[in-house]
């Protein structure tokens, strides 16, 4: 098992793609400590996974709002009575406002600030202040498609998307002296709680196109969030140590080939930069 013994906490653990990275850490062996926003969806949680756990193992789940700074840290007390922390996934996100960029409020786009990108950074920085004098640590942001695309209608989705890849990027430069790996995931098209609120918000707030996918992925399904769910069980393995700063596609990059995998991390792939004239295979500038 890939995680025996590591202790691991998840935010956002109850439901969609956190429910299931909970679930296969356990399944790889690591003791994990989760969080939602509400208490009946850590009880649910909680009492559906501890049949499964094996002798020894531990899964505690607490209710926090990380857009609230004291209520972090009182989840990352908790999980530090487990003993060292070897492992953070931030996976804890909202879509924020959907429609036109000049209708959202500046409330919905703080909330969607406060959440995606405050949120990740204050996990982040509980996370690297428990992880330096280990000299050692992994920790995961979970990215999207909003990150290295526009996504009209998601201004706010897509700008604290993309502000979590650069932080991770920064996080990645600012720890590697401490053995602290930094990075960030891209799920894919995923059926969760997401696609509901693009169909509740119809095709004139969200637009045609965006309608037409969320529909089609929930009638007929999306990828698969096992991918990406092993794809984080991968980053946060010893298999993974040195690959850093990095977004990763767990649906189109060969990160289950380990070998070709690491090689091409070397360079600048996988990571958001300004594409110039001569990336160009035919530039013809002088």
């Amino acid at each position: 098992m890939k995680l025996l013994g590591l202790n691991t906490l998840i935010t956002g653990g109850s439901q969609g793609l956190g429910r299931h990275i909970v679930e296969t850490y356990l399944a790889a062996g690591a003791n994990v400590v989760f969080c939602a926003r509400t208490t009946a969806d850590i009880t649910r949680t909680t009492s559906e996974l501890e049949p499964k756990l094996q002798e020894g193992q531990q899964l505690i789940g607490l209710t926090c709002d990380i857009a609230d700074p004291a209520s972090v840290a009182a989840l990352f007390a908790r999980a530090a009575q487990l003993g060292p922390l070897h492992v953070v996934v931030n996976n804890a996100g909202i879509y924020g406002p959907i429609g036109p960029t000049e209708e959202l409020t500046l409330d919905d786009w703080t909330q969607a600030w406060s959440i995606n990108v405050t949120g990740t950074l204050v996990v982040c920085q509980h996370a690297v202040r428990a992880m330096k004098p280990l000299g050692k640590g992994k920790i995961i942001t979970i990215s999207g498609g909003g990150a290295t695309s526009p996504m009209p209608r998601f201004a706010a989705y897509a700008a604290t998307k993309a502000a979590v890849v650069r932080l991770t990027e920064t996080l990645a430069e600012e720890y590697r002296a401490y053995h602290i790996d930094i990075n960030a995931v891209a799920p894919g098209a995923l059926r969760t709680r997401l696609t509901e609120q693009v169909l509740a918000a119809g095709p004139a707030m969200a637009g045609e196109a965006m309608f037409a996918k969320n529909k089609k992925w929930h009638s007929e399904g999306a990828d698969d969030p096992h991918l990406a769910a092993e794809l984080c069980v991968y980053l946060a393995s010893k298999e993974s140590n040195g690959i850093t700063g990095k977004l990763i596609s767990a649906k189109w990059d060969p990160w289950k080939d380990p070998q070709k995998f690491r090689e091409q991390t070397q360079g600048d792939i996988y990571t958001l930069r300004r594409i110039v004239p001569e990336d160009r295979p035919n530039n013809t500038s002088s």
